[in-house]
């Protein structure tokens, strides 16, 4: 009896190589004391290196692992998004407390495994990968919402997250083993096949499964009703680690849910089909409406979330080539629109006594114009306002809607859009209409919903180019691709025919 080893394409799994051994490397660099100031730059330079072998091989689909894995422009695109948040979450948590208190070796590594877990879910093509490459993804991220050791918010924020994340995955995983009973396959393309020979009438096993496995993904993208832990988690967070979570976790949740929707089940879209269309008009709404009453900026970027969340799940329900090209590009934005916000609260918590509080941004367009800009287009881009990516990714989104026969759905994105200039306008009044804050300096005061990040006071943090630095480039990455979107809509497009064409 002759043992055939499985063929590896080392040149496919290299990003997910670069991402361990960079894992590996920055933890190593806590154990020894003249390196322990590097873990910072190794961390960028794996995250630099995997981008580079994920460039490298665009436009060169291929299977992984045997089967277990398929790298394509869609897994590539996602994962850019992934490494591009990381690498701004590594420079706004340069002078981080929560750096500080877990170890800024540990603290990257979680990171770097984290990241390891995205790029593998945007590649899964298998049940057993998707679960491992999900866990992979959420352990390390419930552990840095609790960095921040001195915090209670902080505590709160990685146990509640451990709880409720956890609750997800065991939904997730109960009903992959319904598909699995119902169709003797873990492989998506085997699931497909065997719902096609047995259909979903004839079995409850496969309808019980997706409705168990679509709750799972609901839980970990934020989609109402399954979202209560999103503000709560938001805001007790490091604000580094909120950002990351905000856009990275968004994208590589619904690579695997149109990978695992439209492959998988993709023969029974009548099916599901109306009911992930019901869950993205209720977060939608629920979203919108849970932010207006917000003072909390986390808590209300939080809810966004659960809004915008709603706008990309629409792209997954049509089901098509135009469906998945207008999700990424609006990953993508979302990304640029996220990263200025959370970059100027970041410098806000460290240099008022307000924290996250609305009142900290208060007058920041004559005491700091350079912080109000990025924060001002970020607000006007996600309420969808011209001239910004987000705009045209709504158009993008509405567009892809209609010619799937749901123009009801871009109905309530359009509504949705109009609720959300309530609060996202209400923070650029505060910057730009109101007298300047208070200075930094006394006591903190106790606020309802806020969460203080830093203390004492910075008042020159602000200043610095690792916050200003990255909120300016994302604030100009908004305005240029809304104004120029072609090169933004080649990329999403190409990640639309890996997946249709």
């Amino acid at each position: 009896m002759s043992f055939n080893e499985p063929h590896i394409d080392y040149a496919g799994i290299s990003p997910l190589i670069a991402l361990t051994v960079g894992l590996c490397v920055v933890l190593l660099s806590a154990v020894f004391r003249p390196l322990r100031r590097t873990a910072p730059l190794l961390t960028m330079v794996a995250l630099g290196a995997t981008a580079g072998l994920l460039v490298w091989q665009w436009d060169d689909p291929k299977t992984l692992i045997t089967g277990a894995l398929r790298l394509d422009d869609l897994a590539i695109s996602i994962s850019l998004i992934a490494i591009l948040t990381a690498a701004f979450c590594v420079l706004l948590s340069l002078r981080e407390r929560a750096t500080e208190e877990a170890g800024s070796g540990e603290y990257h590594a979680l990171l770097l495994g984290s990241v390891l877990g995205m790029t593998m879910l945007a590649q899964a093509t298998n049940l057993v990968t998707f679960f491992v490459a999900l866990e992979t993804l959420s352990i390390p991220l419930y552990i840095l919402c609790a960095t921040n050791l001195r915090r209670e918010g902080s505590l709160e924020s990685g146990l509640k997250y451990l709880i409720v994340g956890s609750i997800g995955s065991a939904t997730l995983l109960y009903g992959m083993a319904f598909l699995y009973g119902g169709t003797g396959s873990t492989n998506f393309a085997g699931i497909a096949h065997g719902i096609a020979r047995s259909g979903l009438d004839g079995d409850p096993l496969i309808l019980i499964g997706i409705a168990m496995a679509a709750v799972g993904l609901a839980f970990k993208t934020s989609i109402a009703p399954f979202h209560q832990w999103t503000p709560d988690v938001y805001q007790g967070a490091p604000t580094p680690i909120t950002s990351f979570m905000a856009v990275a976790t968004k994208a590589a949740a619904f690579a695997v849910f149109l990978r695992f929707f439209d492959v998988a089940l993709g023969s029974q879209l009548d099916s599901w089909q109306p009911a992930l269309a019901a869950l993205a008009a209720i977060s939608i709404l629920v979203g919108n409406v849970g932010a207006l009453g917000q003072d909390s900026l986390k808590r209300l970027m939080g809810w966004s979330g659960v809004a915008q969340a709603g706008y990309m799940l629409g792209s997954v329900v049509v089901a098509s080539e135009a469906g998945t090209s207008a999700l990424v590009f609006y990953l993508a934005a979302y990304a640029f629109m996220n990263l200025a916000a959370f970059a100027v609260i970041v410098a806000r918590e460290r240099e008022t006594v307000f924290g996250d509080d609305i009142r900290g941004v208060r007058g920041l367009g004559a005491e700091r114009p350079l912080l109000a800009w990025p924060l001002t287009i970020s607000m006007l881009a996600l309420a969808g306002l011209p001239a910004t990516t987000g705009f045209i990714g709504k158009l993008y989104l509405i567009e892809a809607l209609v010619e799937g026969d749901y123009t009801w759905l871009a109905v309530f994105i359009a509504v949705g859009t109009m609720i959300s200039l309530a609060y996202y306008l209400r923070v650029v009044a505060a910057m730009w209409m109101r007298p300047e804050g208070e200075r930094a300096a006394g006591a903190r005061p106790a606020i309802a919903g806020a969460s203080p990040e830093a203390d004492p006071v910075d008042p020159e943090a602000g200043r610095r180019w690792s916050l200003a630095g990255p909120a300016l480039l994302a604030a100009a990455a908004t305005v240029f691709f809304g104004i120029v979107p072609q090169p933004l809509v080649d990329f999403a497009e190409h990640a639309g025919r890996s997946l249709f064409g």
